[in-house]
């Protein structure tokens, strides 16, 4: 998402939230009977008529019936649906969409592509500051849409190498987990898709500096993208995606082969 776009979403938010406080004041509601009815926090209800959180859905509906606003304040939810991916991953997700090369690198996770609804549920609803709950489903949802590629577009290569630490990391549990690694050999089967492990003590320090997606367009671009905990850089320079294009190759003669991962997904699954 653009800083324009973003700073459009902010003032709906202002917006909504200014009408829910309007309508209340109008009304008569207090803000704590209105907390209180829509099962929420004074401070959190405070936030969303401040606009610095994006009101809920519940929190209009509830508001449009004690106020008397006959659908006029539920009807703005149209503008506060959330973003299906956080505003630092928007550019790069458009281009995912259409490359015909995609090398991901992960060095602590399951990559998004191949993650179960549990596993990115688990992950996405962790998120710290917390997201509501239907951000958590919305982001979840694009999730698993994005994963559809993997299916649809048949002539795109993608190719996986994941760092052993992020098979043994148990999010959401040992049957979440276990359940997880099944489903990456499940993809892994796919012509398309290859899906390699990086065992402990047979990476270098390069494997250690984090995870990285090289991305290939049909008009040949190149592209690498690296995204950490607060912040995201799409890398379009020609140097730093070679770069980063070799340490991926570095890290690759590492891996084991496919076939071999396959037997090691399937052991620690085990």
């Amino acid at each position: 998402m653009t800083s324009g776009a973003s700073q459009q979403a902010q003032q709906n938010w202002r917006y909504c939230g200014g009408q829910i406080k309007l309508w209340r004041e109008e009304a008569g509601v207090a803000r704590q009977a209105l907390a209180d009815e829509a099962g929420y926090d004074y401070e959190y209800v405070k936030s969303m008529e401040c606009g610095r959180r994006r009101p809920t859905l519940r929190l209009l509906q509830v508001a449009d019936q004690m106020c008397g606003a006959r659908g006029k304040l539920a009807a703005g939810h149209e503008f506060l649906k959330p973003e299906p991916f956080p505003a630092r991953s928007q550019e790069y997700m458009g281009i995912e969409a259409e490359a015909i090369a995609v090398h991901d690198y992960s060095l602590g996770l399951v990559p998004g592509l191949l993650q179960t609804k549990e596993y990115a549920h688990g992950l996405i609803s962790e998120s710290c500051p917390p997201l509501d709950d239907e951000t958590v489903e919305e982001r979840v949802g694009a999730r698993l849409a994005r994963q559809e590629a993997l299916t649809r577009r048949t002539k795109t290569v993608y190719g996986f190498v994941i760092y052993e630490a992020a098979l043994r990391t148990e999010v959401g549990g040992r049957d979440v987990m276990r359940r997880q690694l099944l489903h990456l050999l499940a993809v892994g089967a796919l012509r398309n898709v290859s899906v390699q492990v990086l065992p402990f003590g047979k990476c270098g320090g390069l494997a250690l500096n984090g995870s990285f997606i090289l991305l290939e367009t049909v008009e040949h671009d190149r592209f690498a993208y690296v995204e950490g905990p607060e912040t995201s850089v799409l890398h379009a320079d020609a140097d730093k995606v070679s770069v980063l294009a070799q340490v991926h190759g570095m890290i690759r003669m590492d891996a084991l082969g496919v076939e071999e991962s396959a037997a090691f997904i399937r052991k620690v699954a085990e």
